[in-house]
Formats: C-alpha cells, structure tokens, sequence
C-alpha cells in the first residue's frame, strides 16, 4: 500500500482553458462616479434637517458669543491661552484635552455597538456640509431628473446660469465656513475688519483660503469619496459591530423575491415579496448603494433609504419596515440583546473619564503659586544686622478677571518682607515677583528652616495660596 499523499495541482496558469486569460486586476480606488440624489421627505429626514440646523447654527453663533468681555470659544495660539465657556485653560492644562479626546473616542465606540454609524449619517462635519450643498445644487437645478437632464444638455446660458450660481453658492458658504473657522484663533470681529481691510496677517488669509478651499471641494465634489477612501472610520467600524447592533438593514425575508406589480395585487399569490424593485432606496441613497444588498461599509446610516422605502409602502398598502433599523439576529429571527459586555465596557470608560474630568475642572484652582529661591547666595546681613534670603515669587492667574495678592510670610518668629507685599495680576497672566525676606539672627532655629509663603486675594477673599520654601541662615551656636 503507497504511503505518498496525492497532490492536486491547483496552479492555475496549468489550466488549458486559462492560457488565454489575463490576471484579474482588482481596483482599490475608482472614479468618482456622479450621484444624483433624488430628495425625499419622512421621518429621518426630519431628525436630519433638526441636527443639521442645530450644528450649523452653533457653529456659525458661538463664534460671535461673549461672556464677561471673552469670546464664549477663542484659542489663542499666541498668548498660548484657551478660553471655552468661561474657562481659561493654559499649556499645563493640555492633559485635560486628551481626556476629552478618549472621552469622544469611547463616546463613538459606545454609540457604535449600539447603533452603527448614527454619527457619520446625523452629525459628521462632512455630513452636514454636503447636505447643505445638496440643498443648493437641488434648489438652483431641480429634483434628480433635471439635474441629470441638466447635466447631458448642451452647453447653454441656462445649463451656465445654473451652474454658475450653484458653484457661486458653494463658494459663498464654504468660504463663510473659512471664515468662521478661523474666528475661533482670531477674534471673529476683528478678523472681518481687518481681512477686508487687507490688515490681517498672512496665516489669515492662508487658512481662510485653505479652509475655503478644503469645504468647497470635500462638500462639493468628492462627497462620498471621503467617507468611502478618507475616512477611517469606514473601515474600522465593523470592529465594533457585532449580530446585535441596530443598523439600517433590508429585509430580504419580507422582500424577496423583487418584482413589480399593480397596486392591490397579493404579492402572495405572483410568488413575489414585498419589495417592487423600484430602487428608491437606491436613488436617494447619498453613497450610491443598494442597502438590498446586505451591510456595506460605504453605508453611513443615514436612513434615507428608509424613508423612501417607507412610502412606497404605504402607497402599496404593504407595513411599513421592509428597510428599518433593525439587527442580525433580529432578522434572523432570534432576540437581539441592547447592553453586552462591549457596551458595558465602553461605557464604563467613558462615565469614569468623564467623572474624572468634572472632578478637575471642579477643583481646578483659578491661580497658582510657585516660590524658587535665589541659589547664587545662601544669606546676607543686612544694614539692620538683619538675616536676608531673596525669591522669586511666581504667580499665574487663571481666572478672567484681574486679582490683587497680599503677600505674607510665616515659619520663623518676626519674619517679614522688606519689598512691596502686594501685586496686582491680570487675567491669563504669569508674574514673577522679586522678593527679599529677613529675620532677626536670633530666630534662626537650624541653618535650613521651613518657611511658607502665602497670596490672599483681595479681589476674591475665599482665594489663597499657600507654598513651601527654604531660609537658610548661619548654624547656631
């Protein structure tokens, strides 16, 4: 009996019939193909245009708010100073921004395992500003038909017309988009006045035209081709995605199989499912899929196919939910499970992170002391037969309005400064205060004693800092 193990040959350039056959080339990037959305109304849509007008708006407003003479939102790079909702945080205060950031981080993941990309389809920038300019395109060029009527048609004053106010439009907001942008570095009133003025600086006008550029171009004509090749999100997101998160899904138990039909007709008794194999969900689709299809990740839930397919059903007189949010297993016929040990975790995180946060920012101190003695001398004797150190006392203020400091000093028995004990700081900034301290040589305790240096304010009577620091005298006998 033969030992050896049968080989199969499975090369296939030894298949006769493959000689003449080219190696399929599999692309990983194509050409932008123009989708033409056809509009639609429903329910969806309506939560769409809420979330787009609340972004849009708070984008475009809080630039101009002020709390207490303060933009309500201003970082300023120069004086390394960022103001949010009337908080000033400083370079040292940057660990709080990567806790905001793992906070967004395992917000997303969170909402994610729960209901897929909610975030790409309501809230993403990208989102929102290609909408906008879908609106345009759709008010200056008609509904879907016209526009690819529009677009075959020769070149005329009224395809120009169209096209000229359409881009000008664009422009326009994009443009307003650059402008707000850099509103929130450089002082939004200040910054109209001067840019018309040509006074503005030369980084101005670079990232307004950067920006103006980038939104013009992202919104306006590549679209769809930033979630599906720019966006990292649309590749990892399945990561996260498990049999029982809710997405936007079609029902191919209810639908198939497709076929159309008159109105009234028992789709049972043709041997057809619900679906009429319109494509409206195709049509209305801003990614160009077919949700028939199954789960893709160029979908971004945004559950226009929803609407669409909805009221097809209702002119059919079939239920409605042939397309809806739904999970796996639900379509499967099994019980979907809303919290699991992701979610949990994710959720866990994120609540701690975010205790963490308010913790600090609660007991985030409005200024700061600190008290370095000077090391090129250890102690004079001064005209009074006095025991002097020198310091420098180093105060940042933190708060928004100015505070004026009390010094004092303890530790040693009639210790007190021979400089001026009071100091006036304004907001934001960092003041280094020279200071002399002297004792009476019989107060020396040790060579090296403990001394405290304290700052009351008098703007603020509850705020006092205290710190510790060194005298250094002669060693008593």
């Amino acid at each position: 009996m033969s030992k050896e193990i049968p080989v199969k040959q499975v090369d296939p350039s030894s298949d006769p019939s493959n000689k003449k056959k080219k190696p399929e080339t599999i692309e990983l990037y194509a050409s932008r193909k123009k989708i033409y959305v056809k509009e639609i109304k429903g329910f969806f849509q309506r939560i769409r245009n809420v979330s787009l007008l609340a972004l849009m708006g708070m984008y475009f407003l809080f630039v101009w708010l002020t709390l207490d003479g303060q933009p309500l939102i201003h970082f300023d790079l120069p004086e390394r100073e960022f103001h949010l909702y009337g908080m000033t945080f400083f370079p040292k205060d940057f660990f709080l921004l990567s806790a905001m950031l793992i906070i967004s981080a395992f917000g997303l993941f969170f909402v994610t395992t729960l209901f897929g990309r909610v975030w790409c389809g309501y809230t993403c920038p990208q989102t929102v500003w290609t909408f906008v300019f879908m609106w345009i395109e759709e008010k200056v060029e008609g509904g879907r038909n016209r526009r690819i009527k529009l677009d075959k048609s020769p070149n005329n004053r009224e395809k120009l017309t169209k096209k000229g106010i359409k881009h000008a439009l664009w422009l326009l907001v994009a443009f307003a988009t650059g402008v707000t942008f850099v509103g929130y570095f450089y002082p939004i009133r200040e910054l109209l006045t001067d840019f018309f003025t040509l006074q503005a600086n030369g980084w101005a006008y670079f990232w307004v035209g950067f920006f103006t550029v980038a939104t013009y171009l992202n919104a306006g004509w590549m679209r769809e081709q930033v979630c599906l090749y720019m966006c990292p999100y649309a590749r990892f997101q399945s990561v996260m995605f498990d049999p029982n998160t809710r997405i936007v899904s079609y029902d191919p138990n209810r639908g198939e199989p497709r076929g159309k039909r008159k109105k009234g007709v028992d789709p049972a008794e043709l041997g057809l499912g619900d679906c009429i194999d319109c494509e409206q969900c195709v049509q209305v689709c801003p990614t160009g899929i077919d949700i028939r299809d199954g789960l893709q990740y160029e979908c971004i839930g945004c559950a226009l196919c929803i609407d669409a397919c909805d009221q097809i059903m209702d002119r059919m007189d079939y239920p409605r939910g042939l397309i809806r949010y739904t999970t796996e297993n639900e379509l499967e016929g099994k019980q979907s499970k809303l919290l699991r040990p992701r979610t949990f975790g994710y959720g866990a995180v994120m609540v701690l992170m975010i205790s963490a946060v308010i913790y600090i920012i609660a007991n985030r101190v409005p200024a700061q002391m600190d008290v370095l003695r000077d090391r090129g001398a250890l102690y004079n004797f001064n005209g009074q037969g006095r025991i002097e150190n020198s310091y420098t006392v180093k105060i940042q203020n933190m708060s928004e309005v100015p505070q004026t400091f009390n010094l004092s000093v303890k530790g040693l028995e009639d210790i007190r400064f021979i400089t001026d004990t009071t100091v006036t700081i304004t907001s934001g900034e960092n003041r280094s205060v020279p200071t002399v301290v002297d004792v009476p040589p019989e107060s020396i305790v040790e060579s090296n004693n403990d001394i405290r240096f304290i700052a009351k304010s008098q703007t603020d009577p509850s705020l006092t800092l205290e710190t510790e620091s060194r005298f250094i005298g002669p060693r008593p006998r």
